[in-house]
């Protein structure tokens, strides 16, 4: 599904990704792992053409979106939760579920209100409150909602349950976890490597911009101490 291909990217004339190198196919979750400052945040950036690579390739579904306008990746089905949830703070919880919704995927049972309602009850309850009063993990529901209404092929979660409290954190993974159940794609930032081995396929390990390590949750499991001597956990 997505392909990313010795990837360069950077800001201005500070070159941040040097050689950044994953894949995922249908139906994967895959991690990207590092510790801050190590290239992840960009990374996503540059697969959803805010920060456009400067060489490498970004291949979705077979096609080359390497320099396309951001808004073009999304309408071909990639949805974003970003660092920080970035929610729109004087829409109301439901207004912000509605304003960029699509059957991006052209799924027979598509995403709606009723179902991320279902997913998230809390949302529902608070359906007309402005997102700028909800707590820090209802805004990260709302922004995982959000992304879903748009009903992605492929679902981007950066730093997904950093800042939240731990009930929170696990009601995040719980929700993941369906979601991979129900066959979508997604690829998580996080630094939670207990909850990360069990939820994901595939993981990547970037340092200083190069992708510096990969495998499977077995993988990671054996090579734990190794794995967390490159994220800093």
């Amino acid at each position: 599904m997505l392909e990313v291909a010795s990837l360069h990217a950077g800001y201005g004339r500070s070159e941040v990704l040097f050689d950044v190198n994953l894949s995922i196919g249908e139906g994967e979750v895959v991690t990207l792992l590092g510790r801050n400052g190590m290239g992840k945040t960009t990374t996503v950036r540059a697969i959803m053409g805010l920060n456009p690579p400067r060489g490498g390739a970004v291949r979705f579904q077979g096609r080359d979106v390497a320099g396309l306008p951001p808004d073009a990746i999304a309408r071909l089905g990639v949805g974003l939760v970003p660092e920080g949830r970035q929610v729109f703070p004087t829409l109301t919880v439901r207004e912000n579920l509605v304003a960029t919704a699509s059957n991006r995927s052209g799924s027979a049972t598509p995403w709606n209100l009723p179902e991320v309602f279902a997913l998230f009850p809390s949302l529902q309850e608070r359906a007309q409150q402005m997102a700028r009063t909800l707590s820090g993990g209802e805004q990260q529901m709302l922004a995982i909602g959000r992304a879903l209404m748009t009903n992605p092929r492929l679902l981007i979660l950066d730093e997904a349950t950093e800042g939240l409290a731990p009930v929170i954190r696990a009601e995040i993974w719980a929700t993941l976890a369906k979601l991979k159940h129900r066959g979508q794609a997604i690829l998580v930032i996080d630094k939670n490597l207990a909850a990360l081995a069990k939820l994901a396929d595939r993981h990547v390990v970037l340092e200083k911009g190069r992708t510096v390590w990969s495998g499977s949750s077995a993988d990671l499991r054996a090579q734990a101490q190794r794995v967390r001597g490159w994220i800093g956990v």
